[in-house]
């Protein structure tokens, strides 16, 4: 079986059963009813640290591709990400019908003088356009510059996660800032791999002057 198979066949599914289970152990929790006395803080606790934890492992699959030559990994990526969205789109259903009941009024007021739901709606809704262009025949209708320029918009999504995590604890902030320095990292290293490849393709330049 080639590389290729063993990926398709046997990680991809794998993968998939183990990005899933973190929903299907809370769906569990809630059917028994094992969830706390607050079960819709539950659920919109977990939906969104599942969100930040799926952004994460998508901006982690290309700096550690890079680091260990391991190319079959940016396979995982749109995975990855799909389930980022899905998470969210979780995460918000949870607010806007199990908190909200559907009373957009409040909603869109509560968008307005909370800042951290401003910033949360508006990485939710800069998630949309990224998930809705994840396919292949819509990378190949936008064209790989236009596509790579608009899911460069997963950076801003990630930060605005952090914000909007940081911002809604106030006072317990060690979580929401190791996913901040987690983020810092992970940026920096594509900072690092940019100017490292520029200097390369620097170098026999200079050597012929």
């Amino acid at each position: 079986m080639t590389q290729a198979q063993w990926i398709r066949n046997i990680f991809k599914p794998l993968a998939f059963l183990l990005c899933l289970s973190p929903f299907l152990l809370l769906a569990l929790d809630w059917y028994l009813e094992q969830l706390s006395a607050n079960p819709i803080d539950d659920v919109t606790d977990t939906t969104g640290t599942w969100t930040l934890r799926f952004l994460m492992v998508t901006l982690a699959l290309t700096p550690l591709r890079k680091l260990t030559g391991w190319n079959w990994l940016i396979r995982f990526r749109r995975m990855t990400g799909l389930f980022a969205f899905f998470s969210v789109c979780l995460h918000f259903l949870t607010y806007v019908y199990l908190d909200q009941f559907f009373l957009w009024e409040e909603i869109l007021a509560d968008i307005q003088k909370r800042p951290f739901i401003t910033v949360g709606f508006a990485s939710f809704l800069m998630m949309i356009p990224l998930a809705l262009t994840s396919t292949d025949r819509m990378t190949k209708w936008m064209g790989g510059k236009r596509w790579k320029r608009l899911h460069r918009l997963v950076y801003f999504i990630a930060l605005g996660g952090v914000v909007h995590y940081l911002w809604l604890v106030k006072a317990d902030t060690q979580r929401p800032l190791t996913y901040g320095a987690i983020l810092l990292i992970l940026l920096g290293s594509r900072l690092w791999f940019f100017w490292s490849e520029r200097a390369r393709r620097a170098i026999p330049v200079a050597t012929a002057k």
